[in-house]
């Protein structure tokens, strides 16, 4: 049964299919992720050759196999200025990697879709910092987690089931990372994260929509607390996801490169 149909979505990842074609995955807004060939996409000429990463799109596609067919491509919007540093490169396909693991074949979840190209405009239209780009990916990764039903269970002790009221002020309050549960109250032994009073409390904020800034249109906390929260994520989506997400690892090597860590 021929199935013709159009469909929108955010091209996750283009990959080649046969000689001259393309596969490309869709996380699309009617079917969630979708695969689809592009027949032609790799000869210099076709009308179908649009069809890159990063780039939000309309396709019309049918056919009679497991394995649809675009047969006209429209682009929407494009990304592909984030292709040319290797920071906000990594950082957006951390966010595409990461959604691939939230969202799976039939299962339309368009606050997710909605959500990564809010952060992907974010990336691309401003001129970020090193810290911008970590913390837009920081705060996207939050936020798409959490939309997916991961979210990092920030507010409540995941031992005693306390609220996580961080006593700004007292540094010698702690919090520790169990990655299979959640923060607990107090110094762990062995555990690889822990949390001062004001770490945690700009980790609350970011499940709000807009990143948390001071007066003067900074974006809060310094690079390294960035890097920390970062490595939260790795843990977690290792430990729920079973995934490592490799884009992250670039990321945090170019970024820690920019700013010459060591």
């Amino acid at each position: 049964m021929n199935r013709e149909k159009k469909v929108k979505g955010l091209a996750l990842k283009v990959g080649p299919l046969g000689e001259n074609d393309r596969l490309l995955t869709l996380l699309s807004l009617e079917e969630g992720i979708m695969r689809i060939a592009v027949p032609g996409a790799r000869r210099p000429k076709s009308r179908l050759a649009p069809t890159s990463a990063l780039t939000f799109l309309e396709l019309q596609i049918g056919g009679k196999g497991n394995l649809l067919k675009a047969r006209q491509v429209k682009i929407i919007k494009s990304f592909s200025k984030l292709g040319e540093k290797l920071e906000t490169l990594a950082a957006a396909q951390a966010l595409t990697e990461l959604s691939m693991l939230l969202v799976s074949t039939n299962d339309p979840q368009p606050e997710i879709l909605e959500t990564i190209l809010i952060h992907l405009d974010r990336l691309q239209s401003s001129e970020f910092s090193s810290l911008g780009v970590l913390a837009n990916c920081v705060q996207g990764c939050i936020h798409l987690l959490a939309l997916g039903g991961y979210g990092l269970p920030v507010q409540e002790c995941c031992k005693c089931r306390k609220k996580l009221v961080p006593p700004i002020g007292d540094w010698n309050w702690r919090c520790s990372l169990i990655e299979s549960e959640g923060f607990a109250i107090g110094e762990i032994v062995n555990c690889e994260i822990m949390l001062n009073a004001s770490e945690l409390a700009l980790l609350q904020r970011l499940l709000s929509p807009a990143l948390p800034r001071k007066k003067t249109g900074e974006i809060l906390g310094p690079f390294n607390v960035w890097l920390k929260f970062i490595a939260i994520l790795e843990l977690w989506i290792k430990t729920h996801l079973n995934k490592k997400l490799n884009s992250i690892e670039m990321l945090k090597k170019a970024l820690i490169s920019t700013e010459k860590i060591v």
